[in-house]
């Protein structure tokens, strides 16, 4: 138990990086790491596969949400086995990524919002389009100074002065 208060308090750099997958890295998990790497891999697949089956049923924009929206947040979601569910939480509500995740996580309900209550296919097809975005600018949060070079580049890129 101390060394899971350890692990969550931060303790020593080379004991996270000994305990990541680790067996006490959670405490209360019982997964050993060979079955969190399956879970894993599991997860992401299932979550690959949704995200390729959608792009079948495309032309149904409903369809193509619904499959679209579970496989992405279970690809997201897979990262979960490998450091924990806190830990996870915790990394996606840090204050880097705060506003990144809340708007991430804000369109994927708008989307099942536009795909299952309202039904609106050109919502719907909306609600993807910015779901991708947040995405993409949610997993551009995790590589250093990556948001701040994408910005820039867009900047200099949609720049209107000649």
């Amino acid at each position: 138990m101390w060394k899971m208060k350890d692990y969550m308090s931060g303790g020593d750099e080379e004991e996270r990086a000994e305990s990541f997958l680790g067996e006490e890295s959670e405490g209360f998990c019982s997964l050993s790491p060979t079955q969190r790497m399956y879970a894993f891999a599991a997860c992401l697949l299932s979550g690959l596969v949704l995200m390729f089956l959608s792009l079948i049923v495309f032309v149904k924009p409903i369809k193509f949400a619904l499959l679209f929206t579970f496989g992405n947040v279970l690809a997201v979601g897979s990262t979960a086995f490998l450091m924990g569910p806190e830990q996870q939480l915790r990394m996606m509500f840090d204050s880097v990524r705060l506003y990144a995740t809340a708007i991430y996580i804000g369109f994927v309900v708008l989307a099942l919002i536009c795909a299952l209550w309202i039904q609106s296919e050109i919502l719907t097809l909306l609600a993807i389009i910015c779901e991708i975005c947040a995405l993409i600018w949610y997993c551009l949060s995790y590589i250093p100074f990556a948001r701040r070079i994408v910005s820039d580049l867009m900047i200099r890129f949609c720049d209107t002065e000649l």
